[in-house]
């Protein structure tokens, strides 16, 4: 997903001392302890004092809380062997781009395109993520996705089987075949079939018709167990002939195993939209 939930900071957890409570912190009127006074002040001095100096340039804690970030979100422990090594790593990419810049190479044409490119990119994954986390996707709308998804893939999923050839004459010769009982469907198939499935005899499993091209859906529904079409079927891969092997109830997953899911996918198609509207009323030339 391109939005990550991240928890906003509160005043309890800037302010809180060991010795009071989030809620008696909001209750009381009492003037703050020594101590309370104290931590507040450490905890204010540790947010602005940097991680480190090189050379006379600060690292600043902004740095080090967002590297931080990204690795806890990548799976890394929160423990002081993980604080140690991001600090080595901002130090050395400190020492290194300084050196970097003493030799000029902040000033080669390639490096600011980069730089300018990464901009670019940042700017727009942030804006990206920033319309997902204001425009929610709403329970409401999850349900309807999936019921409308649950209409689209029927009631019943077939195990289907298909010859695919690349013209309408080779199908009907191939029906013409199977009509007169002189070859087998799965021979037929591992000997003419274009298809990927032709090695297991054109066998391509258990599909919902809503999984499959319209015209391909539309003619298997349309078959028994153990039938086949007796007219070539046309889509945009070929000809086919079909046979349906099997037929049993569909049985999706329930709404909530499938909800995250479905709203990942929602926020994709919304994402795509923005980008297709923006680009419709941007001026490119």
């Amino acid at each position: 997903m391109l939005l990550k939930k991240i928890a906003a900071a509160t005043v309890c957890a800037l302010g809180l001392t060991a010795l009071t409570g989030c809620n008696a912190a909001e209750t009381s009127n009492k003037p703050a302890t020594p101590a309370a006074a104290y931590a507040k002040a450490s905890t204010a001095a540790d947010a602005s004092r940097p991680v480190a100096v090189v050379n006379g340039v600060a690292i600043p804690q902004s740095q080090y809380n967002l590297l931080k970030q990204d690795r806890i979100q990548q799976g890394q422990p929160d423990n002081e062997q993980t604080a140690a090594a991001l600090r080595d790593s901002l130090i050395n990419a400190e020492i290194l781009a300084q050196q970097a810049t003493k030799m000029g190479l902040d000033k080669d044409p390639t490096m600011q395109t980069r730089l300018a490119l990464v901009k670019t990119e940042m700017l727009a994954k942030a804006y990206l993520a920033d319309y997902v986390k204001t425009h929610p996707i709403s329970e409401a709308d999850l349900k309807a996705e999936y019921d409308k998804v649950k209409a689209q893939m029927g009631s019943k999923e077939y195990e289907v089987s298909h010859i695919l050839v690349g013209s309408e004459a080779e199908a009907k010769q191939i029906i013409a075949e199977l009509n007169s009982k002189k070859a087998k469907f799965e021979d037929l198939a591992k000997k003419k079939s274009k298809d990927s499935s032709a090695a297991k005899g054109g066998l391509v499993g258990w599909a919902a018709p809503g999984n499959l091209v319209k015209e391909f859906s539309d003619a298997m529904v349309q078959l028994k167990k153990g039938e086949y079409t007796k007219t070539p079927v046309h889509t945009k891969f070929g000809w086919h002939v079909i046979r349906v092997d099997n037929i049993r109830d569909l049985k999706l997953p329930p709404f909530n195993e499938v909800k995250d899911q479905l709203r990942g996918q929602m926020e994709q198609e919304m994402v795509k939209k923005v980008i297709t509207d923006m680009r419709a009323s941007a001026k490119i030339e």
